[in-house]
Order: structure tokens, then C-alpha cells, then sequence
């Protein structure tokens, strides 16, 4: 009988202490990737490492002179939950009804996206707006959306553009990485019939899926019992949860035609993940993958081919 008693009391007590540390696990992840903070833990991921041509790009590359150049509108909003959000506005050079929106990655800014916004603005004469998501750049917020909540911000900057542009407003979401998930969450909310299309690039299924997969490769961690927990913290600290942050059950919803775009290369967000989403897309959908392009860099390595599918995908749908 005592031997008994003594086995469950260790047992109880591996339980209570896998408990504890499973708890601060939890708070750790949280604080390390959610929480507004510096991102240390990045710095030599090899798995965002990118090449010498899209490096030189994307710190140096003329589009930041261009961007620097322009004349944006500060435009200011108050979210749905109060924060205070900051976008980015540029009318084109020759009137038109035809807006590009952007949404930029993980750790950007909205002026980050003036990589893709010059071609839209100098090639298509387009306007151009683009925000800095909730929890960065000069957006109020202490924990990063990935998409799940910045998807309603972007319901609301959606129709500030249409005020500014007029009920006959075109609309073209683009997004990249977190970015392009923010434009599929946003897919399937009630959106104006003014938004025709959606380019989503390098977009992840939801943001369970994607701590799983960097649990593993970061790590080494299993996602059982670890991203449970998490997703519990994450829902008292930042309202959500890992798994209701999808953007496959909104693209089932949707009936927006979305071009999705990946790199056969991306080892941080596995291509497998637009496939996936390409499968559950219910509407007009088209999907193209980059022989060798890491995470987000098609545009610069491929930029050719790039601009000619999205030229292809904006024209059939008379864009």
C-alpha cells in the first residue's frame, strides 16, 4: 500500500511539474512571437535567408527611392476593438477607379509593400494604398494579428478607399506572407462587391499550422501539448485563438477569384500551404509556383514571369 501511495504521489507530481512548465512554455512562445517586441530569434533563420539578387533588392532597391518620392496621404483610423491604425494613401497620376490595397509580412511596414506598389502605380496606373497591420509600424497594438483580427481592419480600410474613390471603386488585395493570409481571412468576410480580385503571396493556412510547422523546425518541439496551450494564452492576452485564425475556412467562403503565389524554395512557409489553400478555394482561382524562390522573393528572382501572370490574372478579370 505504501509503495502504492509513494508511485502516486510521483506521478502527481510529474503531472503538476509538465503542467508548470507547459504553462511558462506557453507565455514563452507567446512573448517570443506574438507579443510586440523584438524579434531576436529570427536573426539567422536560415530559412529566411534569401538570395544575393533579392536581398539587394528589397534593402536597397530603387523602389525605396520611389517610395521615398511620393506624395502618400497619412490616413488615420480607429479599429473596431480601439486601436489607432495608420495607412498609406496615393492617388495615381491619372484619375481612375482602380485601387490596389496592400498588407505587408511579418515585422514590416505598410511603406514595405512599395516594392510591389511602384509597377502597380508607374505600370497600371493604379492607386495605391497600403497600412501598417495592428502591432506595427506606427499602428497602435501589443500583439501581432497574423491576420485573424487585422482581416476586420481591412474590411474597414476597404471601404474608407471606396469613400475616397466613389461607389464605381475597383479594388485589388495583394498581400505577402502574413500579409497575403490578412488578405485571405479578409476574403471571407462581407466584403463590397467593389474588391475583384485577390493576389496572395506566400500565405500560410492559419496560424496553428504555421507555429506547428516552426515548432518542429525551429525548435525541434512537438505542437501537442505545447501549441494547445499557447493558443489559450494567446486567447486571454490577445483575443484569439491559434486555430480560429484561419484562412482556409475563409477562402471556402469566399466568391472573390484569388491568384495565389508561392516559391517551390520557401522552407518558412512550405509551399504545401498554398496548395492547400488552392484546394479549398471555392471561387475563381489560379495558383503559380516559382521553380527555386525562397519565402516572398518571386518578385524579384522571377519578376518577369511574375508580372506576366499577374498581368494575365488582372486582365481576364478585366482589371
Amino acid at each position: 500500500m505504501l509503495r502504492k501511495k509513494r508511485v502516486l504521489y510521483i506521478s502527481v507530481s510529474v503531472i503538476i511539474l509538465l503542467f508548470i512548465i507547459d504553462i511558462i512554455a506557453s507565455f514563452y512562445f507567446y512573448h517570443l512571437a506574438i507579443a510586440r517586441n523584438q524579434k531576436d530569434f529570427l536573426q539567422g533563420n536560415e530559412d529566411l535567408e534569401v538570395s544575393a539578387q533579392a536581398l539587394d533588392e528589397m534593402l536597397e532597391g530603387d523602389w525605396r527611392d520611389w517610395v521615398r518620392e511620393q506624395n502618400f496621404e497619412t490616413w488615420n483610423m480607429t479599429s473596431y476593438d480601439g486601436l489607432k491604425l495608420q495607412g498609406y494613401y496615393l492617388p495615381a497620376k491619372k484619375e481612375t477607379n482602380k485601387t490596389v490595397i496592400f498588407a505587408h509580412g511579418y515585422l514590416g511596414r505598410g511603406l514595405d509593400m512599395g516594392m510591389f506598389g511602384q509597377h502597380y502605380y508607374e505600370e497600371l496606373g493604379y492607386n495605391m494604398f497600403t497600412a501598417d497591420l495592428r502591432g506595427h509600424g506606427e499602428s497602435e497594438g501589443d500583439y501581432i494579428g497574423f491576420g485573424w483580427h487585422d482581416r476586420l481592419d481591412y474590411v474597414d480600410w476597404i471601404h474608407r478607399v471606396i469613400e475616397e474613390q466613389g461607389e464605381d471603386a475597383e479594388i485589388v488585395l495583394h498581400g505577402v506572407s502574413m500579409g497575403a493570409a490578412t488578405v485571405l481571412m479578409a476574403s471571407g468576410e462581407k466584403l463590397p462587391n467593389n474588391v475583384k480580385a485577390i493576389v496572395a503571396d506566400s500565405p500560410y493556412t492559419s496560424v496553428y499550422d504555421m507555429f506547428a510547422y516552426q515548432m518542429d523546425r525551429m525548435f525541434h518541439l512537438p505542437s501537442f501539448p505545447l501549441l494547445p496551450s499557447t493558443s489559450a494564452v494567446t486567447k486571454v492576452r490577445a483575443g484569439y485563438g491559434l486555430k480560429e485564425a484561419s484562412a482556409v475556412e475563409q477562402v471556402k467562403k469566399t466568391d472573390i477569384p484569388i491568384l495565389f503565389i508561392h516559391g517551390s524554395a520557401d522552407t518558412f512557409v512550405p509551399t504545401r500551404m498554398s496548395e492547400a489553400l488552392y484546394a479549398q478555394t471555392n471561387s475563381d482561382k489560379e495558383l503559380i509556383i516559382f521553380d527555386g524562390a525562397g519565402h516572398g522573393e518571386a518578385f524579384v528572382t522571377h519578376k518577369e514571369d511574375y508580372i506576366e501572370k499577374l498581368h494575365e490574372f488582372l486582365h481576364n478579370r478585366n482589371l
